[in-house]
C-alpha cells in the first residue's frame, strides 16, 4: 500500500464492512489506519535515541439486535481480514443486548464534500532521521551556548507523525482524513547550590513544519527557564493568589474537560453532573470545543460516529451550557449528541476536538504586575484530583511574586483547592493563548488557593 493512500484505506474498510454484512451483521463500521512516526533525541550533542516506525491496522465494530462487538488486526492479508470478521461475528453471538447500542442515525451522518482544514503537511514526511537529529542538536546547542552556567542537559527531542484513516459505515458514511504533527523540545539543566540540578524546559508543536518555532528560539527560552530556577526555595504555608502559566493552565482546563464528557456523566463520576445552566466558573471564563480551526491539533470534519462536527460552547461567561456527547452517551443521558464521538480503535466514546479557554485582554506581565503577593506556577507534578468531588491538589514549582514582580524561584510546594471553586475564583485572564495541543488555555489567575510549603 502506498504512503497515506486514502483510496486504498477506503477500499480496505469497505471490504471489511461488506464481509461483515455478508456474515449477518445488521450494521458494520470499519476504520483503516496507516501512519509513520519518527523521534530523535540528542543529549550533549550526541544521538541518544532514534526510533522510527510505521503502522497499518483495521478496526471493526458490528451490531445486531442491540448487541455489539469489536475486533481489530494489523494483518491485512485475505486470511487476516477473514479472521477479523469471523472473530467479530463470534463475539456478537456471545454479546449481551444493550438498549443504547447502535450506530448514529443514517440521516444525521456527514456527507461529502467535507471541510478542508489543512491538517496535513507533506514536508514532514520527508524529514529523515539525520535531519531530525540535526534539528534536535541545534536546539540543544542554542540552550548550551546561551549562558556558561548551562553545562548539562536532559536532551532535546524532535518528533514528527504523519497518518491517514478511512472510516466506512454500512448505513451510508464514507470519510477519510490525513494529518501531521511535529514537535521540538529542549530540557537544559543548571547546577545550583548543594549540587542540586535545576531543569528548564520549553517546546513547540504544530501540524505544519513551517509553523514550528525555530530551534534557536526554543533552546534559548529553555535555557532562560533553567537559569531562573537557580536559588529556588520553599515558602511558608499560606493562602494567596496563584497565577498559572500556559502549560499549567492547559492542564487544569484538560482536567475540567474530562468532567463534561458523556462517559464520565453516565458513569456518575463527575462533579458536574446535573449542573447545566448553572455557574461553574468565573464570568471571565468561557470554554469552547472548536473542531473547525485550520491546522488545529484537534480539528476534524466529522466525529467518530460519522456525524458532521460543530462548534460547541461548553461554558459561556461562567455558565455551563453543554456537555460533550457521542451517540451512545447521548442516548443513555436522554440528550442529543454533540458530534463529540472520538474513535479509539473500534470503540467510540466522547472526546474533545480543540478544547479552548478563550483569551482575555491582559498580558502575562500585567497579570504579574497586578498581583501584590502570590505564586506564579510554571510546572505541576502528580495528579491529585477527585472527579466526583472536584478536590484538587498538585505539587508545584515556579516563582514567588512580591509587589507585582517575580521575586525568586520556589519549589517543593503543594497547591490545593476544589476545581469548582478554583474556576469560580479566576479573576484575571491573559491574552497569550497558544494552540500547541488540542487543549489550550491562556495564563490566568485564581484569586486564592492554599499553598503548602515549610
Amino acid at each position: 500500500m502506498s504512503e497515506l493512500d486514502t483510496d486504498q484505506l477506503t477500499s480496505l474498510a469497505e471490504r471489511l464492512v461488506h464481509q461483515a454484512r455478508g456474515r449477518g451483521a445488521e450494521v458494520a463500521e470499519a476504520q483503516a489506519r496507516q501512519g509513520w512516526e519518527l523521534s530523535a533525541r540528542v543529549r550533549l550533542g550526541q544521538p541518544d535515541l532514534i526510533s522510527e516506525a510505521g503502522h497499518r491496522s483495521v478496526y471493526l465494530r458490528v451490531f445486531r439486535n442491540q448487541c455489539s462487538a469489536l475486533t481489530s488486526t494489523s494483518d491485512v492479508t485475505d486470511a487476516g481480514l477473514e479472521r477479523c470478521v469471523s472473530d467479530a461475528i463470534e463475539l456478537l453471538d456471545l454479546s449481551e443486548p444493550d438498549e443504547w447500542a447502535g450506530p448514529a442515525s443514517a440521516e444525521d451522518l456527514a456527507r461529502a464534500p467535507f471541510l478542508e482544514l489543512d491538517l496535513f503537511d507533506p514536508v514532514l514526511g520527508a524529514i529523515d532521521a539525520a535531519e531530525a537529529v540535526d534539528r534536535a542538536a541545534r536546539a540543544e546547542r542554542a540552550a548550551l551556548d546561551f549562558d556558561p552556567r548551562v553545562t548539562l542537559s536532559e536532551g532535546a527531542t524532535f518528533a514528527r507523525v504523519t497518518g491517514a484513516s478511512a472510516l466506512v459505515i454500512s448505513n451510508g458514511f464514507v470519510g477519510t482524513q490525513r494529518g501531521s504533527y511535529a514537535s521540538l523540545s529542549v530540557a537544559p539543566v543548571v547546577l545550583d547550590q548543594g549540587d542540586k540540578r535545576r531543569r528548564g524546559h520549553y517546546w513547540s508543536a504544530r501540524r505544519h513544519l513551517a509553523d514550528l518555532e525555530d530551534e534557536r528560539t526554543i533552546g534559548e527560552e529553555a535555557a532562560r527557564r533553567a537559569l531562573r530556577q537557580l536559588g529556588a526555595r520553599k515558602v511558608a504555608s499560606t493562602t494567596a493568589p496563584v497565577i498559572f502559566d500556559q502549560d499549567t493552565a492547559r492542564s487544569i482546563v484538560g482536567t475540567f474537560a474530562g468532567c463534561i464528557l458523556g462517559g464520565a456523566l453516565w458513569r456518575k463520576s463527575s462533579y458536574l453532573l446535573s449542573r447545566l445552566d448553572t455557574p461553574v466558573a468565573s464570568p471571565l471564563v468561557s470554554f469552547v470545543d472548536e473542531p473547525h480551526l485550520p491546522r488545529g491539533p484537534g480539528s476534524r470534519a466529522f466525529d467518530g460516529d460519522g456525524l458532521p462536527t460543530r462548534k460547541n460552547v461548553v461554558v459561556e461567561q461562567g455558565i455551563l451550557k453543554s456537555y460533550l456527547l457521542d451517540t451512545y452517551s447521548a442516548r443513555k443521558l436522554h440528550r442529543a449528541p454533540t458530534s463529540s464521538g472520538s474513535r479509539g480503535g473500534a470503540s467510540v466514546s466522547s472526546g474533545t476536538s480543540n478544547f479552548i479557554m478563550q483569551a482575555g485582554d491582559r498580558s502575562r506581565e500585567q497579570l504579574i504586575a497586578e498581583t501584590e503577593r502570590g505564586l506564579y506556577v510554571t510546572e505541576m507534578m502528580g495528579f491529585g484530583f477527585n472527579a466526583i468531588t472536584g478536590d484538587f491538589s498538585r505539587g508545584a514549582t515556579g516563582y514567588w511574586i512580591e509587589d507585582g514582580k517575580l521575586a525568586y524561584p520556589v519549589s517543593e510546594l503543594t497547591i490545593s483547592s476544589n476545581l469548582d471553586q478554583m474556576l469560580k475564583n479566576i479573576d484575571l485572564v491573559g491574552n497569550d493563548l497558544d494552540l500547541k495541543t488540542s487543549t489550550a488555555a491562556p495564563t490566568f489567575r485564581v484569586s486564592s488557593m492554599t499553598i503548602g510549603g515549610t
